[in-house]
């Protein structure tokens, strides 16, 4: 309880008032440019038509047909360009990818986030996602694309969930509630998701005026200096808030975990997975199927727990890095000292079949095609080295 408290306390004061602030700030900056953007429009499509009223009255008299053509020009390029400018408002929200666990096929899973909802007085989730990715994430969308009702989503990756135990999971989600309780709640998701449509209209810019794309960098670079900053504070103050729920040494055992599994994974078990194609024409070792046979067999925890990748998040990240995070939890980086059961085979056990095939499928059709190339080439070359 001490801890909890203590770390709770260092957060606080200084990290909290400040997201408050630039929260606010850069969401106004976001919504004042995109009111801008239909204004803009408005002009450009006013300026066609006044100039080609102009162009009518001028030199509709004596020469109406030139007259004619060139006001239906001066009309048809400022359309042309208001509609332009307004279609980079309209870039829908990415969907939620993955699977969807009903409550009924999860009932200990969602009794879970149910409680913790609770607790830390978050919204409530509508619908829960199990994901092929090694991360958790909360994401929050209008139900008609554009306009509707707020529904939040929980995605949870099927690798996480193989890598962390029971406990560890509720430290993953509780860090992730914690988004959702201080800084997705009540105006707070509204201003977060017009600061995300303002960064996606900026990428279309981009697209459709590369030369205004470019300018708009520049000119808005302390807008994206802001927007990272604020990223990496809300990191910190959802670990303080989770510290409500799981104590900060957990937490930081959790974080640890998670980087050497992921470290595991990027680093041994999917090279080994894609090794395959040098001697098969399809894998025998699915990545999804055998994934936690993979991790409970090819993870060392001994080898593990002597070389901590506490620092290997890249400095240009978003997210604090983990050394950062421990250190604001005020926690040494310690791992696990034993393997137990995980999270996947408690939580989704009469899934874990169904979400293999599923995930595996999709795997194997992205990645078929370099597949073969790479197992036929396999074969010329052994060919040529068997015959030499």
């Amino acid at each position: 309880m001490n801890s909890t408290a203590s770390s709770f306390h260092v957060f606080h004061p200084r990290l909290f008032a400040l997201r408050e602030r630039l929260a606010s700030g850069l969401t106004l900056i976001a919504a004042v440019a995109l009111l801008t953007i239909p204004l803009l429009a408005a002009l450009m499509l006013g300026g066609g038509l006044l100039a080609a009223i102009g162009v009518w009255k001028g030199l509709g008299g004596h020469w109406p047909l030139a007259a004619l053509g060139c006001a239906g020009a001066l009309l048809v390029a400022g359309g042309y360009a208001a509609v332009r400018l307004l279609s980079v408002l309209f870039v829908p929200l990415p969907e939620p990818g993955g699977v969807r666990i009903a409550p009924e096929d999860a009932r200990d899973f969602h009794r879970l986030i149910e409680g913790m909802a609770w607790v830390l007085e978050a919204d409530n989730i509508d619908h829960v996602w199990v994901t092929p990715d090694m991360n958790a994430a909360v994401l929050q969308r209008p139900r008609r694309g554009y306009f509707g009702r707020i529904e939040t989503h929980l995605l949870v990756g099927l690798p996480l969930a193989h890598s962390v135990t029971c406990p560890q999971l509720v430290a993953v989600l509780a860090h992730e509630f914690a988004h959702l309780a201080v800084q997705r709640k009540g105006r707070g998701k509204y201003g977060a998701l017009l600061r995300a449509w303002w960064l996606r209209v900026l990428d279309r810019i981009g697209d459709v005026f590369p030369f205004l794309g470019a300018q708009a960098d520049r000119w808005l670079h302390r807008f994206y200096s802001n927007m990272a900053r604020l990223a990496r504070i809300e990191e910190f103050e959802a670990d303080a808030l989770a510290t409500r729920l799981v104590d900060a040494n957990v937490l930081g055992e959790t974080l640890v975990e998670v980087s050497l599994r992921e470290q595991f994974l990027l680093r041994d078990y999917w090279p080994r997975v894609l090794a395959q194609s040098t001697v098969r024409a399809r894998p025998l070792m699915r990545p999804y199927r055998d994934l936690g046979l993979g991790m409970a067999a090819g993870f060392l925890r001994a080898t593990a727990g002597g070389d901590l990748p506490v620092g290997d998040d890249p400095p240009q990240s978003l997210h604090p890095t983990t050394r950062e995070r421990l250190s604001a939890l005020r926690v040494s980086p310690h791992a696990s000292s034993e393997d137990l059961p995980s999270a996947a085979t408690h939580y989704f056990a009469p899934l874990l079949l169904t979400l293999a095939w599923v995930f595996d499928r999709a795997w194997w059709r992205d990645v078929r095609p370099d597949w073969q190339l790479i197992y036929q080439d396999a074969r010329r070359q052994h060919k040529q080295n068997h015959q030499s």
